[in-house]
């Protein structure tokens, strides 16, 4: 408690902290020559420009946003009009043929053709139709107000954006039709440069990457940590059911809306927290007014539940009910979920980075949760294929044979159901070539998505760690039934739920808020100082002060430093920092020493990916591979490449001599620049491996690491040759970043096993001063491992090649 309530006041950062200027100059005026004078000098708003600017590099520049929003508003209109129609304007009667309908006014026993205009009301009545139903109205009014507020949007957004389009041309130098060869790395290594000419900050001298990311992140680096400390009511227990996780769009919307930027909400601007919240002294009553704004929304959000619902499932039907239908098995299709995005984003880590790496770790999570089959529903669905089968094949038989056949009523419709009852009756039906191995699987998981609970390990074989998974990885059709719930669940969990979070959440935002001088209030986990929020378990024991309260979770902060400095090589990270990564790289050069060489390891890459099932030929895949799998190669007894027995190792010291071999300037020598040779590949790139090590058929032409800048090329061909350059370090700078994550979550968990070691060897001296008085023959110096057990089987390899070679020396020994 001594160490909360030292914590409980709100702080600003002192100068000599994070990346601030010198004492005084908070109120300095910068000289701006009189030429550079523009609309970019002192921007008031540095987090919607710096959005603009990421958001204009990922979608690709200003036709495709434009032309983006303009068909955003064609289809809400055309959702509108069509439903409206289709309510209104049809005459089901006819359509389904109920009506007779006669052309010529003549009594015939045939009936006559249908033709569409014969189901559709005339213009007069259709219009009738609508005028005297008042719900329709009052929705078309409704939809009318919001479709003119996105209008409104859209043309404020063109002409923000028309305004990124000309800094991107006249002050970054990039063209838009080069913007698409640039990487966000390169832009924004340009933007930083330019903040010594434009001065867009005037409270800094120099913008660092850490800036930049501390203001698009702003908020969401919140919501990353709230979920990080379980504050967000997203978690569930339903009687009968167990523990379930929901977090849906409109949820995520309401509570950004109530936290960050809506009516009531504790920021009064983009970037400051209103000072009230700021104070301890009146947090039971900023606490009540929180809980009264909480409730409000949660009645609005009831009141306009009607209305979502509706648009909910009408935009659901038209954007899935072809893809349906076309591939029904699309449902049983995975995605990550909107809390797994939260739960596994690193701090300060960029959507398309984030994005990039769920893709990463799609295909092995995907592998993981479908080789847990049930056999039970394995042979229902092979039956219930079969009979379904049979039927389908009789029916496309008797239509090829004679169309007629689609005449007869419901034949159409049942033709449909067997072919969907078939899709998904497959999808409970296990590949047969399937390798059951789910332990090195779900390390390929965490691999890529980096963050795994502690109790998993050991345990992916097990029913609650593939549940746990599905409530990151879940289902498509569990995602839509969710979104379609939304409206419904959102208003009662802000109201029953939410509201009485009310004093925690004023409690987190005023604990863990911090005001960085040219930033304004960010979130302090957002700062990765392990000295600040490490964890001792993480690699930060003896530089953390970090109380629990503070603490990140499952190694947040170390994690997050660590990503940060990887994908971004010219940060200078503060002295704290510093420290920790140096700690770190000095660890893995000592359990490196304990691995076989990198060399070795990589050799076995084929017989890797086939053990895991990777079809992928990708090096940083097949590196991975062989870091996973080379330890059950050495336990299993199996010879090396050169037909030698090897000493077991573990995954650890593996990822520790891969990570070893790379070039020692791996953090610490990224920090030149190359903003200011727009058409050059970067000297410092931020993955330079050993080539005796990565050879070119991984890292294909020697010519990408040996770039010649003198080289002729044309100025689009100089371009496009860095772009792939860029591509191919891109891929290994997260290969770099999975090895780490791998490495330290096999630290962490032998560190946090070290109390049970303990007791191991504390029972193990125990046992041997047993033996000593009984009058055994035990030795003292008896290591514990040589204690008779069931640990004594022989794992083979190394162990029964000296006890071969022994026997042979023994039996060269006897005289013939």
């Amino acid at each position: 408690m001594a160490n909360l309530d030292k914590y409980r006041e709100y702080h600003r950062l002192d100068d000599d902290e994070e990346d601030s200027m010198p004492a005084g100059e908070d109120d300095m005026l910068v000289h701006v020559p009189e030429g550079l004078k523009d609309s970019w000098h002192h921007i008031t708003n540095l987090d919607n420009f710096f959005t603009r600017i990421y958001h204009f590099h990922q979608k690709n520049g200003f036709s495709c946003m434009m032309l983006s929003e303009f068909f955003e508003l064609v289809q809400f209109l055309f959702v509108v009009i069509f439903t409206t129609f289709l309510f209104t304007c049809v005459d089901y009667d006819v359509l389904f043929a109920n009506t007779y309908v006669n052309h010529t006014n003549v009594v015939s026993v045939e009936r006559n053709k249908v033709t569409l205009p014969d189901a559709i009301f005339p213009r007069d009545q259709c219009r009738q139709r609508i005028q005297e139903n008042g719900w329709i109205i009052f929705l078309l009014v409704m939809a009318a107000i919001f479709w003119l507020y996105r209008l409104v949007k859209v043309i404020c957004n063109m002409l923000s954006y028309w305004e990124i389009r000309t800094f991107y041309n006249k002050a970054l130098k990039i063209p838009t039709v080069e913007l698409c060869n640039f990487t966000w790395q390169e832009v924004q290594q340009r933007l930083i440069s330019i903040q010594r000419e434009h001065q867009m900050c005037v409270h800094k001298k120099e913008l660092t990457e850490l800036d930049i990311y501390h203001r698009i992140l702003r908020f969401k680096n919140y919501m990353v940590a709230m979920v990080n400390k379980s504050l967000l009511p997203i978690r569930f227990h339903l009687p009968g059911w167990g523990e379930v996780v929901f977090l849906s769009q409109g949820l995520k919307y309401n509570f950004e809306l109530i936290l960050f930027w809506g009516p009531g909400s504790l920021f009064q601007n983009k970037w400051n927290l209103h000072p009230k919240y700021k104070r301890a002294g009146n947090r039971l009553e900023l606490a009540q007014h929180l809980s009264r704004t909480i409730c409000l929304i949660g009645l609005a959000n009831l009141l306009l539940c009607p209305l979502i619902l509706v648009w909910q499932i009408l935009y659901a039907f038209f954007s899935y009910a072809e893809i349906i239908k076309r591939e029904p098995g699309s449902l049983g299709a995975r995605r990550w979920s909107l809390f797994g995005r939260l739960y596994l984003r690193h701090f300060n880590e960029l959507e398309h980075e984030l994005q990039m790496r769920l893709n990463r770790g799609y295909k092995p999570a995907s592998k993981y949760m479908n080789s847990f089959i049930s056999p039970l529903l394995t042979v229902a669905a092979k039956n219930i294929a079969f009979f379904s089968g049979s039927i389908l094949a009789v029916l496309i038989t008797l239509t090829v044979y004679d169309e007629d056949v689609l005449t007869v009523q419901h034949i159409l419709t049942a033709i449909t159901i067997l072919g969907i009852v078939i899709t998904i009756s497959r999808t409970f039906i296990p590949d047969e070539h399937m390798v059951w191995n789910p332990e090195q699987l779900l390390q390929c998981v965490l691999a890529h998505i980096h963050y795994m609970p502690d109790h998993w390990k050991g345990n992916a074989n097990a029913s609650e760690t593939r549940n746990e998974l599905a409530e990151l990885f879940q289902y498509k059709a569990v995602f839509i039934l969710e979104e379609l719930l939304s409206p419904v669940i959102t208003p009662l969990i802000l109201i029953f739920c939410l509201r009485h979070k009310s004093l925690e959440i004023i409690d987190f935002f005023r604990n863990f808020s911090v005001e960085v001088v040219g930033v304004g209030d960010i979130c302090s986990f957002a700062q990765m100082d392990v000295r600040k929020h490490g964890h001792p378990q993480w690699f930060s024991e003896g530089q953390t002060e970090a109380s629990v309260y503070q603490q990140a979770e499952n190694g947040k902060t170390e994690l997050s430093l660590m990503h940060f400095a990887i994908t971004n090589p010219q940060w200078q990270p503060p002295q704290e920092s510093s420290v920790f990564i140096g700690h770190l790289k000095e660890k893995v050069q000592q359990d490196a020493t304990n691995a076989p060489s990198a060399q070795l390891i990589l050799s076995e890459a084929p017989l890797a990916a086939s053990l895991l099932s990777n079809a992928s030929s990708a090096a940083p895949d097949d590196l991975l591979s062989s870091v996973l799998v080379h330890p059950i190669l050495t336990a299993s007894g199996l010879p090396t490449r050169d037909r030698y027995f090897m000493q077991p190792s573990s995954t650890a010291n593996v990822a520790a001599s891969i990570l070893a071999s790379f070039s020692n300037s791996q953090l610490s020598s990224r920090t030149k620049s190359h903003t200011g040779h727009p058409n050059r590949c970067p000297e410092n790139v931020p993955y330079r491996t050993d080539h005796s090590i990565i050879d070119d058929r991984w890292t294909g032409p020697k010519s990408l690491f040996s770039y010649d800048p003198s080289a002729s090329m044309s100025p689009s061909d100089s371009r496009h040759h860095c772009a792939s350059h860029s591509n191919l370090l891109s891929e290994y700078t997260n290969t770099e970043m999975s090895l780490h994550a791998i490495y330290m979550h096999e630290k962490h968990q032998q560190q946090s096993q070290l109390p049970q070691a303990v007791g191991m060897w504390q029972t193990a001296s125990a046992v041997r001063e047993h033996h000593m008085q009984s009058g055994s023959s035990l030795s003292p110096d008896q290591p514990p491992e040589s204690l008779p057990g069931p640990s004594q089987l022989p794992l083979g390899g190394w162990a029964e090649s000296e006890e071969e070679q022994t026997q042979s020396a023994r039996k060269s020994s006897i005289p013939r």
